[in-house]
């Protein structure tokens, strides 16, 4: 049972276990996701904030039978736990590392999990499946995180690589259109100016992916719309790249370098923004 499926481990990713009485009242006010409807073996995008709204770390929260899992990029696993202590107070909760391995199968698309431990990637159904443990499919394809990237980039879909910490906001970075926001769920750190961003339709930015000949400009790279500065290169390989892009400016032509390059918006973002694919 292949159905044509890759199996990747993200030996990148890794997790946090989340357990104690308050453990879903806890998350629930510092998280973007909703936990209070969290079941177990589902799993949910978001993201942790600074008080101000900027997105510092991304996460998944993964429902378990006596909590949860985050699963968190592994370089940052240290800080996230050093955060998440500060904030746990009074609270009746225990956290701690959890080194279940975490893997993906993809693309994804219609029909039920691969087996146990699989649950669908709450981003997008074509980002296949993510893994807790879970046994590796037989008939799969095997690939790693590198394969991985370039089918995020080819559905333009962005990561960690691309939004890094404290910089960006997370609308920015798509969480909206990601399911990486609950905007009913109440109060949570960030929640504010993320909240005004959405209501207001004040976002001027967006990462979007671009196209181009030959390999990719570096990181920071500025992308200019006539003498006008129209975003930056953010994550890309050969042929492509993630960018930071001003709406308002990309629909002429556009250089990076001297190079011209295009903006593509991706069919799932133009549903998601109630546009008409092109």
């Amino acid at each position: 049972m292949s159905r044509n499926l890759t199996y990747a481990p993200l030996n990148s990713r890794a997790l946090i276990a989340v357990g104690g009485p308050d453990w879903r009242t806890f998350l629930q006010g510092l998280i973007t996701q909703d936990v209070e409807t969290l079941k177990p073996g589902e799993a949910r995008f978001g993201a942790l904030l600074t008080p101000q709204g900027r997105l510092l770390y991304d996460l998944f929260v993964v429902g378990r039978e006596d909590g949860c899992w985050l699963d968190v990029e592994a370089e940052h696993r240290d800080a996230i736990l050093q955060r998440l202590t500060m904030y746990r107070l009074r609270a009746k909760v225990e956290l701690g590392k959890d080194e279940t391995p975490v893997a993906i199968l993809y693309p994804g698309g219609e029909g039920p999990a691969p087996g146990a431990g699989w649950t669908p990637d709450p981003r997008l159904p074509a980002l296949g499946w993510r893994g807790y443990g879970a046994e590796e499919p037989a008939g799969a394809a095997v690939a790693d995180e590198d394969a991985r990237e370039a089918q995020k980039l080819a559905l333009g879909v962005p990561g960690p690589a691309d939004w890094g910490s404290d910089r960006l906001y997370p609308i920015e970075a798509n969480f909206d259109l990601l399911n990486g926001i609950d905007f009913k769920k109440g109060c949570f750190v960030g929640q504010e100016t993320t909240s005004r961003m959405k209501r207001r339709g004040t976002v001027k930015t967006r990462m979007l992916p671009i196209r181009f000949e030959g390999p990719a400009p570096e990181p920071g790279a500025e992308i200019l719309a006539g003498t006008l500065r129209a975003g930056e290169v953010l994550s890309g390989r050969e042929g492509g790249a993630m960018a930071l892009v001003r709406l308002d400016r990309i629909d002429g032509e556009l250089a990076v370098n001297g190079r011209p390059i295009r903006v593509e918006k991706p069919d799932w973002l133009l549903e998601a923004l109630g546009e008409n694919a092109a």
